[in-house]
């Protein structure tokens, strides 16, 4: 999978500008809020610039490239949506190791121990049962469930 598969399979998830008072994100577009962007112009983001945005904060950081094709699409959203070092945090859970929020080459070990499908599955495991802590489930946990159910979905035509 390439970066450009990954991020529009990303946009399928994400919807254009809303400013739901309910979420903490606040105003948000193309999945970039303002909270996390308070620099940007939300209401006129552009499908681009929020590509650029995904590259850079996210894909790069969590070294997608260095994942299984369907592992680095999982991983990717899960940081999009929750932050790269929850991303890191929760995969290394999925993995068994310290969730630490550095990859490091024991969380690189036990990522090769672990056949592709596993991973996909553990990951997105443990994302839905971390995400039921969170205190906005009752207001964003269906949207949350379709989302992971796509992305098994995808995991399933990725492994």
């Amino acid at each position: 999978m390439n970066f450009d598969t990954a991020f529009d399979r990303l946009m399928g998830h994400e919807g254009g500008y809303v400013n739901n008072p309910r979420d903490p994100g606040g105003e948000t577009n193309w999945g970039v809020s303002k909270r996390s962007y308070p620099g940007e112009d939300i209401r006129a983001m552009t499908r681009e610039r929020a590509k650029m945005i995904f590259r850079r904060d996210f894909w790069d950081r969590i070294n997608a490239d260095r994942f299984h094709d369907g592992v680095a699409f999982q991983l990717s959203d899960l940081a999009y949506n929750s932050g790269a070092e929850t991303a890191v945090r929760l995969f290394q859970r999925a993995l068994r190791v310290s969730d630490d929020g550095h990859w490091g080459p024991i969380s690189q070990a036990a990522a090769n121990a672990m056949s592709e499908p596993d991973q996909i599955m553990r990951l997105n495991a443990v994302r839905l049962d971390w995400l039921t802590y969170r205190s906005n489930w009752p207001d964003a946990s269906r949207g949350w469930a379709r989302r992971i159910a796509g992305n098994l979905l995808y995991g399933a035509e990725d492994s």
